[in-house]
């Protein structure tokens, strides 16, 4: 499946320290076998509709749709659920 990442979270991404954006690089490689992906959860609330995957303190934000996946944040965990 396509990953495609949105501008606000690859502006994110590049600003993340190196040592992270190598795990979340995987993580958006791992977003490739979707749906078989280990540790995506669904989120709900007013985030319904999209899911999360998870790695150490940062969190990748998701939906996906009938092109592929679509990376819509990254962050570490603090705050990372609230409004942007």
């Amino acid at each position: 499946m396509k990953v495609r990442i949105t501008g606000p979270a690859a502006r994110s991404f590049d600003r993340l320290p190196l040592v992270i954006r190598v795990r979340v690089l995987r993580c958006f490689e791992r977003l490739a076998s979707w749906p078989a992906v280990s540790g995506a959860r669904a989120l709900s609330g007013p985030l319904a509709g999209h899911y999360r995957l998870r790695t150490g303190d940062y969190r990748v934000q998701f939906r996906i749709e009938s092109e592929g996946v679509i990376v819509e944040r990254v962050g570490h965990r603090d705050g990372f659920y609230d409004e942007p």
